[in-house]
Parts: C-alpha cells; structure tokens; sequence
C-alpha cells in the first residue's frame, strides 16, 4: 500500500451542485463529481449532522465513478441549519431514495463512515435492490453501548480531555452527560448552546485522531458547524438513532448478498473496534480491513485510513468493471 498522501485521488470540483427540497421545510445540497457516466457511489457523512467535506472524494477514483455528495438535514450547506424537527433516520433513507430518484439512477454505490456507516446500513436494509454493495468503515450502530462508551468509558483512555468535557456541566449532572448536553444544546439559550457545542466537539476532536491535531480540533469547533452537529448528534443519540435494538445486526441478511468492504482502525477511540468486529461475524462475506495505525478520523498526519479506504474502493470498482465486461 502507498505510505502517503499522493497516493490518493485527486478531490476534483463538482461538476453539477443542485438544492433538492425533501419535506418538512428541508433543503438538502448536492454535488455530482467524477465520471457523470461512471459507476455511481452515494457518501454518507458521519456525525449525525456533520456535512461533507471535498477531502471526502479522494479515495474514490474521479474516471470511474459518479460520486454524489450531499449535506443531510440541518448539516453542512443544506437547510435550515441544526434543525431537529423532521430529522429522523426514517426521513434520510427517504431523502436518500428522493436523491436517486431525482438524478435517475437505478442502483448505486453506498459508501459513508462512522454515522455515515449506520445509516449506510439502515439505508441497504430498507433498500437491498437500490444497492450495488458497501464500503463502510468506522461502524456505529447506535446500540446504547456505544453510546454510553462515548460519553463516559472513553475516559478511560482519555480521562484527561473528559474531565474538561464532564466539567462543563454541575457535578450532579455529570451521571448522564448525554442528557446533560442535550438540555444545553436544544434549550433556549443561544449562547449556551453554543458553548455546550464547542465544549462537545473539542473533546470529540481530541479523541478523534491518531496523533494529536490542533488543526483538526479547530477545524471541529467554528461555532455554527459545532452547533449543528452537536445538537443533531446528541438529539439521534436521545432516541437510539430511531432503530430498534439490534436492528442492524438483525437484518444483515438482507444485504449479506451484496459486495462489501468493511475498513476500521484498531485503535478508533470513538467507535471501537469491537462493533465492527459484530459486523465483520454477522457478515463473513464482507471483506475486513483493520488499520493498525488509524483511530477515527483520517488526517494528514495519519493517512493510513484514508489509503486503505482508497484501496477498498479500487477493489469494488475492479470487481464491478469486470461484471460489467
């Protein structure tokens, strides 16, 4: 595998950009980039509510395949932003079905990570015939554990940046900091939420990254990017992201069909290892990747997720171009 950034594509401009109202006053933003006659792959950013980023087509390789970018509701370009009415992951999948129809596509690609991944997942098994196959990584599948990892066992490996984050809140409310948040973010108070936000996406950028990034801590905590994400983050984590318990691993036989490719890092603070290792045994078919030298987020001074995500997606383009031959 190539040791650096060169090696991956090239995260060239969208060649069409369109605003696709869905419902409920939402306003998604699309970009098309690539090949308009190429293999279509749909990314699904992490968060929830975290929005794309062109860095975020470099591992797809822009002569192969039509990628389709688009900020989910209340993140990134779309509007309005941080809006939680309407936000469930029932009205994505339908805003991911509006998108396809609307640009005429029969069966795609779905490809996204952390967040992304689980709704990857959600989307697949409420879709399977829409489906071309899966490049999933970071998973998330939004069972309580993992949330509760989150927000309080993560101090086991950063105690350090979670004490700031617990203290942000009275010590009485420091029992259920999800709850705690949640009343700052989505409560009256501008200002408030505004500090809960940047408080919550600090410690999730310290917690983020392989070696430390003080650019991607504030990369993370501009203001309305961290209240969008922060109040959208903690609002699907209040409702166990809209999914039954265990529904993701339930239905995995509804995709299992399907190609895939499952990328983690070994050492992914945010979404640990062992849920994907729950994926990888419910769906031996899938092709597991461990990045040794990878947490959650792919960085500059870090590149080996993002080299292995590239690689995966060769993989299924080259698999896919020879079905078609």
């Amino acid at each position: 595998m190539p040791d650096d950034q060169s090696a991956l594509y090239e995260a060239v401009e969208p060649y069409r950009s369109l605003r696709l109202p869905v419902g409920d006053g939402h306003e998604l933003h699309v970009d098309l980039s690539g090949n308009p006659d190429g293999i279509p792959v749909v990314f699904l950013h992490g968060g929830p509510g975290g929005g794309t980023k062109p860095a975020q087509r470099k591992t797809f390789d822009p002569s192969a395949f039509q990628i389709v970018t688009f900020d989910q509701r209340g993140a990134g370009r779309s509007s309005p932003l941080a809006q939680l009415a309407g936000n469930t992951t029932q009205t994505l999948i339908a805003d991911l079905e509006r998108i396809r129809e609307h640009l005429g596509i029969d069966r795609w690609l779905v490809a996204g990570g952390s967040w992304g991944s689980c709704l990857g997942l959600a989307y697949g098994q409420a879709h399977p015939e829409r489906c071309l196959g899966f490049r999933l990584h970071g998973i998330f599948m939004a069972e309580r554990a993992e949330i509760d990892w989150w927000f309080h066992g993560s101090r086991t490996i950063f105690p350090d940046h979670w004490e700031v984050f617990a203290a942000f809140v009275p010590e009485a409310e420091r029992g259920d900091l999800l709850r705690a948040y949640y009343r700052r973010l989505t409560g009256p108070d501008r200002e408030q939420q505004i500090a809960a936000a940047v408080a919550l996406r600090t410690f999730s950028g310290k917690t983020q990254t392989f070696l430390p990034d003080a650019e991607h801590v504030a990369a993370l905590t501009e203001p309305d990017a961290a209240l969008a994400l922060a109040r959208i983050f903690t609002h699907y984590c209040v409702n166990g992201a809209f999914l039954d318990p265990g529904q993701l691993l339930r239905d995995v036989s509804r995709i299992r069909h399907l190609p895939a490719e499952i990328v983690q890092g070994r050492y992914d603070i945010v979404t640990p290892m062992c849920t994907a290792w729950k994926l990888k045994t419910a769906w031996p078919e899938a092709r597991f990747t461990i990045v040794t030298e990878a947490n959650h987020a792919a960085t500059p001074s870090a590149p080996a997720l993002s080299l292995a995500l590239r690689d995966a997606t060769d993989r299924l383009r080259d698999s896919m171009l020879a079905l078609a031959a």
